[in-house]
């Protein structure tokens, strides 16, 4: 037995000596368990005390420490001891109130709880005193003696004790500080280890093995299993788990159903240390297996603050989980969320990377990549074989050697490829054996590495190169073969209308004008077609004369007018006032309108409009056609003067997509320029641009 302090000990200098030592004591530590330990013994042989208890509790009030001493015996003590003290006996009273109480005699007084034994035999009276720990107007826990004699205690003991717990509430806390920043380092320590083996690959599947292996070391447990959120359906699927049992991998739950889509429905970890008694549980798990659930820990996994999935823990090995398995829990879902989607975007970048390269090197087309110089780096299959250089011998060439550069529109750097804009153009490949291929050009940036590079793509155009010879040799040869017997017919007819009147026969005067005008048509291609190829070898236009625009106008009307008429269409003609005179070749300007009026005869409906006019604007004059057909789309409006190009492909009118090319060379061989626009009320406005006689400028 523990004698007590003599009343003596008690005076004003020897409390102070006491105190001292009680302070020298348990400042010497600051392992919570020996500082409770040690103010608890110092107490009690302070005042004489037979058994006391100090219960340290945490800022909601719970006991987070505690240690019991009865005769100079440490005793084993339970949980939920400890949690009956709080609520029904004299520390709880303390910790409620926050003030000492001193009991002289424990059969009278409600405070003291008694055991279910003291109950039903009776109790010996006792004396008890309760102090509660406060530090910084903290309450950090409470300390409690006894002894056997009822009156033992008085007023000066409850002081000495409150002195001793004033004294001893900042060690405790600091010691309660101390311990929950060891124990917080272990727990670092353990996400810090856990994050090294979960990112320590980018594989998927290695990735979510390393995260249940993690968790099953740090919480000890018989069964970790991971899921994941599938945002379409909105059901969380199992997609690894550490049971050897089938039946959980594929397992589907809905958000919010089970403990597990609790907690992804709610975004927070929890506990169950008893499922049997939780509402949330869902026993299809078990049911899958065969596997019986007792306790779960299940956290959320968490990226970029979305809910992507949960972890969830069963049954630990030591019977009930720690304190802080939450927070380690909770821990590695943080860091399993990032490295989940870390290892599903470079699985993605992956795979994108693969059907590029399928993509790259199965291309019909050759394609090489090279810096933003123009060094060549890589390229596909297809290019080794079209070239007929090996990759060792492309590599050391530049882009320039391979192919002659357009450097109007590439620069002479390559300065004007910029990034979101391809540029094409025709070339010809400088292959093996100094082969040429003609090739059609397309280059632009992309993005490789986080550099800039550019990707060259040459396509073999060498077959519609020799189809445009063709087209023009044939072409070539109808003109010139027709020429001598289209003369030969023209003078027939005009020779034949001198000598012979047809008015007194309609149905022979129309057959005869009909041939006329067919005859004049198939002149006027010709003729066309001869401007084409003599334009297009770089001949200027010579024969330009000061020419009426009225003139012009009303012949290219004229030589239309009677396919319109077969449509029910009217013809307008504008012309400004006053408007000057043009310096044109007239025959081959007349047949530029002329054309453009034919195709709006073609694409006006029956008994529409067409107009055709001009003005002056500014030095030159400006001629226009304008229908009111289904008008051309802006995507076409830069291909549709080029040689061959139909714009309703072979659905469409007839033709050989000449006539449009025509209007361009010949209207640009005046100096001029020709577009097309959306008509003012639908259809489409041809516009072409040409020079003043010299005299209207004076």
């Amino acid at each position: 037995m523990i004698a007590p302090i003599k009343s003596e000990y008690t005076s004003t200098h020897e409390s102070l000596e006491l105190l001292f030592h009680i302070s020298r004591e348990i400042a010497s530590t600051l392992d919570l368990t020996v500082v409770l330990q040690r103010v608890l013994a110092l107490s009690m042989r302070t005042i004489g005390a037979v058994s006391g208890s100090i219960i340290v509790i945490n800022d909601e009030g719970k006991p987070v420490e505690s240690t019991i001493i009865y005769e100079d015996n440490i005793l084993d003590h339970s949980t939920e001891q400890i949690i009956a003290l709080l609520k029904g006996g004299l520390a709880g009273w303390v910790v409620e109130n926050r003030q000492p109480a001193l009991i002289l005699n424990t059969n009278r007084d409600d405070r003291w709880l008694k055991s279910s034994t003291q109950t039903k035999h009776g109790e010996k009276a006792k004396s008890a005193l309760s102090v509660p720990f406060i530090a910084r107007d903290t309450l950090v826990g409470v300390i409690t003696l006894s002894h056997p004699v009822p009156l033992f205690f008085t007023n000066e003991h409850l002081d000495l004790v409150q002195a001793i717990a004033d004294q001893a509430a900042i060690a405790v806390m600091n010691a309660r500080l101390y311990e929950a920043s060891q124990q917080q380092a272990i727990v670092m320590g353990a996400l810090a280890k856990s994050a090294s083996a979960i990112t320590a690959s980018l594989r998927v599947g290695d990735v979510l093995q390393q995260i249940l292996e993690q968790i099953n070391q740090v919480l000890r447990v018989e069964i970790v299993s991971l899921a994941l959120l599938d945002s379409e359906s909105g059901t969380l699927e199992y997609c690894a788990t550490t049971s050897k049992e089938d039946g959980i991998i594929g397992l589907k739950v809905d958000v919010g159903q089970g403990i597990i889509g609790w907690v992804v429905k709610h975004k927070q970890g929890v506990i169950i240390p008893d499922v049997s008694i939780d509402p949330r549980f869902y026993g299809e798990f078990d049911k899958a297996i065969g596997f019986e659930t007792r306790a779960v820990a299940c956290a959320p996994i968490i990226s970029e603050g979305e809910v992507i999935g949960a972890l969830q823990a069963l049954n630990p090995i030591d019977g009930s989980f720690d304190p802080d398995a939450l927070t380690e829990l909770a821990g590695i879902g943080s860091l399993a969320g990032t490295a989940i989607r870390h290892a599903q975007l470079f699985e993605d970048l992956q795979a994108a990377h693969q059907r590029y390269r399928d993509l790259y090197n199965s291309s019909i087309d050759a394609i090489l990549i090279t810096d933003i110089r123009g060094n060549i780096l890589e390229a596909n299959n297809q290019t080794f074989g079209y070239t007929g250089f090996s990759k060792v011998q492309l590599q050391l060439k530049h882009i320039g050697e391979v192919h002659k550069l357009d450097v109007e529109a590439l620069g002479e750097s390559l300065e004007y490829i910029v990034p979101n804009e391809t540029i094409s153009y025709e070339s010809e490949l400088r292959a093996y054996n100094e082969r040429i291929i003609p090739i059609e050009v397309h280059v632009h940036t992309v993005r490789i590495e986080g550099q800039n590079h550019l990707q060259w793509t040459f396509r073999d155009i060498t077959a519609r190169k020799e189809l445009d010879q063709l087209r023009d040799d044939l072409l070539s040869m109808i003109y010139h073969d027709l020429r001598s017997p289209l003369g030969n017919v023209l003078s027939s007819l005009d020779v034949l209308e001198s000598i012979q009147s047809f008015e007194h026969d309609p149905t022979i005067q129309s057959l005869f004008e009909i041939a006329v005008r067919s005859t004049k048509r198939i002149e006027r291609l010709t003729n066309s077609l001869l401007d084409i190829n003599r334009l297009e070898a770089g001949q200027p236009v010579t024969s330009t004369e000061p020419t009426r625009v009225e003139n012009i106008i009303s012949a290219a009307v004229e030589a239309i007018l009677p396919i319109a008429n077969n449509k029910n269409q009217e013809v307008f003609v504008r012309i400004q006032d006053g408007i000057p005179l043009a310096d044109v070749d007239e025959n081959m300007i007349q047949r530029v309108l002329i054309n453009l009026l034919e195709n709006a005869v073609k694409y006006t409906p029956t008994e529409s409009h067409i107009t055709v006019g001009a003005a002056r604007k500014g030095h030159q004059l400006c001629f226009w056609v304008e229908d009111t057909g289904p008008g051309i789309p802006a995507e076409k409006r830069s291909t549709i003067f080029d040689k061959y190009t139909r714009l309703h492909g072979k659905g469409g009118p007839k033709g050989i997509g000449l006539g449009l090319a025509y209007c361009r060379l010949a209207v640009e061989g005046h100096g001029g320029r020709i577009w097309v626009d959306e008509a003012t009320h639908g259809g489409a406005r041809f516009a072409f641009t040409l020079p003043m006689a010299e005299e209207e400028h004076t």
